[in-house]
């Protein structure tokens, strides 16, 4: 497998409605994940790890150490597991969150891999647990952290960004490596939950967006926060909330793609007759400034749960009940998506783990023809012709194909491409006839796809070298 290549060239994802102008005999569907053969990757096996409860692992790969690193955040202190025998952790023995005594508290913990698949937990000799430093624990009284390395940042000390919630508020820390971090700086103006909080640079905002967490009525909500330099923060707003007190929006991890922002919305289950057998999975959303989110087929998840033929506690799946993502990484040849996993339900006794997704590159959601035996047709909004090369990225099945024709503005045909008739990532269409387009550079054009048996996830007017 090639190494992580995250320089991606500007192109234009199908899923972004505000580029269609007319889907004929198309649908919209999710991309299709895979889960990897390996999973659980790693589990809760240290004395200081009794419950990962929901993880939250933030998991990036550094192009200068040639490492993976992920940042989680586990219960390092949980007396309703260490003070419940083993055979006892059963809901046929009452629920967890009943249990007493009940004393809890989170930390930041540090794992790294060289391929992704296989972790290491360091001894890190950084805080005292147990009587020793002999552990992999970054931070304690941490209820829910977001951490990424911000390669915009010219100050050395500041290359890693924490946002968290701590306690009692929202806080900030900086550090040069990932590991030493400084003095917490509190945000008094974001209302702080134990959640995922999680934050970036929006480069076409020129800002930090900071996505976090309220309670209203008891419905959580998805809120949002903006800064200019990681310190100073705008009282966090609401921009998602789930249709329903039974289907809330738990969390949110956001992140830029194609000009756009992507977000892994982490949906809460509650049945009809119970609050306490809870699940959650993910959907995918999208926005186009962070503010205005728009949902790609609501209630269907685009991470869900592994399925069991029975539903006996200790036997289920890694990821029967809870699912809770990481930002993506963006392979040459795959996108990985990281996710907490719980295999009970989201109050109750459980065995927390990490796992992985896979996911095509730029395969987040894309157009098909409703019906196998209907072709497709997706026609663009006028774009400008900024290169003289289409590229576009498909699955396309056996005896399917993708036609491009290139229109001007009112509909009348420039060129139309040779079919093609294999699944590619960014594909270069060849054109049926040897036309000069580079009199077109400039100009604004539509472009018309004609779906086969075929999938178009994005497409790209000219490339990196024009």
């Amino acid at each position: 497998m090639s190494e992580p290549n995250l320089m991606e060239t500007s192109k234009y994802l199908l899923l972004d409605d505000r580029i269609i102008e007319e889907a004929f005999e198309a649908k919209l569907t999710l991309g299709e994940i895979t889960k990897h053969p390996q999973n659980p990757l790693f589990g809760e096996d240290k004395p200081w790890e009794p419950r990962f409860d929901n993880v939250y692992a933030n998991v990036i790969y550094d192009t200068e150490d040639r490492l993976y690193k992920c940042w989680y955040n586990p219960f390092i202190v949980d007396e309703r597991v260490t003070h419940t025998p083993l055979e006892k952790r059963h809901p046929d023995w009452g629920n967890y969150m009943d249990a007493k005594p009940n004393t809890r508290e989170m930390g930041v913990c540090y794992a790294y891999s060289t391929d992704g698949i296989y972790w290491e937990k360091p001894e890190l000799g950084r805080v005292e647990f147990g009587g020793n430093k002999r552990n992999n624990i970054l931070l304690r009284h941490v209820n829910g952290a977001g951490v990424f390395k911000d390669e915009r940042e010219t100050d050395p000390h500041k290359r890693y960004k924490m946002f968290y919630c701590g306690e009692p508020q929202m806080t900030v820390t900086f550090s040069p490596d990932g590991l030493n971090w400084s003095q917490p700086l509190p945000i008094p103006e974001v209302e702080a939950h134990g959640t995922h909080p999680n934050a970036f640079w929006a480069e076409a905002l020129g800002k930090y967006v900071g996505i976090t967490r309220q309670h209203a009525d008891g419905v959580r909500l998805v809120t949002r926060t903006e800064s200019s330099d990681f310190v100073q923060w705008t009282p966090d707003e609401c921009v998602l909330k789930g249709p329903s007190s039974r289907l809330q929006a738990h969390d949110m991890i956001v992140f830029p793609t194609c000009g756009i922002y992507i977000g892994l919305l982490g949906m809460m289950v509650y049945p009809k007759d119970s609050d306490v057998d809870v699940k959650q999975h993910v959907e995918l959303v999208w926005s186009p400034d962070t503010v205005q989110w728009n949902r790609i087929q609501e209630g269907i998840p685009f991470i869900g749960h592994t399925p069991s033929e029975t539903e006996r506690f200790g036997t289920l799946p890694y990821d029967w009940g809870t699912i809770f993502p990481s930002a993506p990484i963006s392979l040459d040849d795959e996108i990985r998506i990281y996710y907490g996993a719980g295999n009970g339900y989201f109050f109750n006794w459980r065995n927390g783990y990490l796992a992985l997704a896979t996911l095509r590159p730029h395969g987040w959601a894309g157009y098909e023809p409703i019906q196998s035996d209907t072709p497709a047709t997706i026609t663009t909004q006028p774009l400008i012709f900024d290169g003289t090369s289409i590229g576009i990225t498909a699955d396309v099945s056996e005896g399917g194909s993708v036609l491009v024709e290139l229109l001007d503005t009112v509909g009348n045909q420039h060129t139309i491409s040779k079919p093609i008739c294999t699944t590619g990532t960014d594909f270069q269409v060849q054109w049926e006839t040897s036309q000069d387009l580079d009199n077109l550079r400039g100009d604004q054009v539509r472009l018309r796809f004609q779906l086969r048996n075929a999938k178009l996830y994005a497409f790209q007017i000219g490339t990196e070298n024009e």
